[in-house]
């Protein structure tokens, strides 16, 4: 039996700067692993995220952040991200992004502020807006367009928000919940020319699948779908019903699992569905480290070129991240995959690459070997094969599909009675797939 290098099944002078937003506090969102300071409440209990406890009006989210305000505090007591470019990122003004709303959750009336600053500290006076309603998750509106940028030599862009839960005189401790800080030009809306259906439903048994992120199987913890050192932005969202995560504005976006590492060691694929309208290449990178630790053990990356706007679906074999002649970078190959902890995707356009992810599994080869194919009696004749292809089996072909070496489908057949005519196809390399009851056997074929 040929090796499989890959199986691809497609189907039906100034820098612009721009704030880190909307700080939505998800795990895989913005905000929850910044640096929050609480200042002027007189303990400083830290700002907490914390299960959302209200989901049954306007915010649905997960996660919020929880701001207790002690009755000792000052009536300005607050929370700070971290100056210095590390957690809401350098920005200006604009007539784009001068309208900031955020949801809160009181069970006061009060006024909430905020305001900006810049590493120096420069900022202008907080604007204030009370919520009107008790108990329930509000959404208040904070209109900056008035607002000042920090003048030349006064230390640069704005890069803080500063944010004040409770401002008011206090006569017992206020706990405030608030979500969802949203600037005008930051709502990720999924373009119209994505995917309209679903990412096909996977056939492998649950007993031969370690699933990360698929709604076919019970998915597998893992620590982050987007790493702080990634160089992109993510959006978990439903399409037809199934959930899908969509990477955007992309150039590498790495996933996390040390807690648990994965044990690839009995697994034969790494799988996963991906629709792109832009992608000229994707790319594949898995990186296991030594058992146990942070300490970085060997990895390997493969390319494809896939087809654009449709599904694909790669199963890629683990044993081709370990060859030389497959990977990207050979300096240091995925010898060991006995604690992958990184899974890293990448392509061309870089920084503009927007892709779909569905069905992100590891699986094993069952059906496929040379053994079971005896079992079934399965024979493909002959090879290379002119004009007429023949496959053989003690049992029932339900389906037969061909694919050029770029993943694309050039010929299929239902039900075959044994002969297929192959007279049309170009002289080439190809690899045909043939359903056989629950069990799928992969051939390479060479046309001639």
């Amino acid at each position: 039996m040929y090796r499989i290098t890959f199986i691809v099944l497609m189907l039906t002078g100034f820098i612009s700067l721009a704030q880190n937003a909307p700080i939505d506090f998800e795990e895989n969102g913005i905000g929850a692993d910044w640096t929050w300071t609480v200042f002027e409440n007189e303990s400083n209990p830290d700002l907490e995220i914390v299960d959302n406890p209200d989901s049954s009006g306007i915010n649905t989210s997960d996660k919020v952040a929880k701001f207790t305000a002690l009755e000792t505090g000052a009536p300005f007591a607050g929370c700070e991200s971290q100056s210095g470019g590390f957690d809401l990122g350098p920005f200006t003004w604009n007539e784009e992004n001068t309208t900031i709303t955020i949801m809160v959750w009181k069970s006061e009336i009060s006024n909430v502020g905020i305001k900006f600053a810049n590493p120096q500290g420069w900022a202008e006076q907080e604007l204030l807006v009370s919520n009107t309603v008790t108990n329930q998750w509000e959404e208040l509106t904070f209109d900056f367009s008035n607002a000042m940028n920090p003048p030349e030599g006064e230390g640069g862009p704005l890069d803080q928000i500063i944010i004040f839960p409770d401002f008011q005189n206090r006569d017992s401790d206020q706990v405030v919940y608030f979500d969802n800080i949203s600037f005008s030009d930051d709502e990720v809306e999924t373009p119209e020319d994505g995917p309209l259906t679903g990412a096909p439903t996977p056939t492998e048994d649950e007993d031969d699948v370690y699933s990360l992120f698929s709604n076919s199987y019970t998915n597998n913890p893992v620590d982050t779908w987007l790493t702080p050192w990634s160089n992109a932005q993510l959006e978990d969202l439903q399409i037809d019903g199934i959930d899908t995560k969509r990477y955007f504005n992309l150039d590498f976006a790495g996933i996390e699992t040390f807690n648990p590492q994965i044990d690839a060691s009995d697994y034969d694929f790494f799988h996963v569905d991906v629709w792109s309208n832009n992608a000229e290449q994707f790319r594949v990178k898995l990186v296991n480290f030594v058992p146990d630790t942070t300490d970085f053990e060997g990895e390997g990356e493969i390319a494809f070129e896939i087809a654009t706007s449709e599904w694909v679906s790669l199963q890629i074999p683990l044993v081709d991240f370990a060859d030389a002649d497959l990977v990207t970078d050979s300096g240091n190959l995925l010898n060991n995959r006995d604690a992958i902890s990184q899974i890293i995707f990448s392509g061309n356009p870089t920084g503009a690459l927007e892709v779909y992810i569905d069905n992100v599994y590891f699986s094993k080869e069952n059906l496929s070997s040379d053994e079971f194919e005896a079992q079934l009696g399965f024979a493909m004749y002959p090879n290379p094969a002119r004009n007429v292809l023949t496959i053989t089996s003690k049992l029932s072909i339900d389906e037969v599909r061909i694919y050029d070496m770029s993943g694309r489908e050039v010929k299929s057949a239902q039900h075959l009675n044994t002969s297929l005519d192959i007279s049309e196809l170009k002289d080439g390399v190809y690899m045909v797939s043939s359903k056989i009851g629950n069990h799928m056997v992969v051939r390479k074929l060479i046309k001639q």
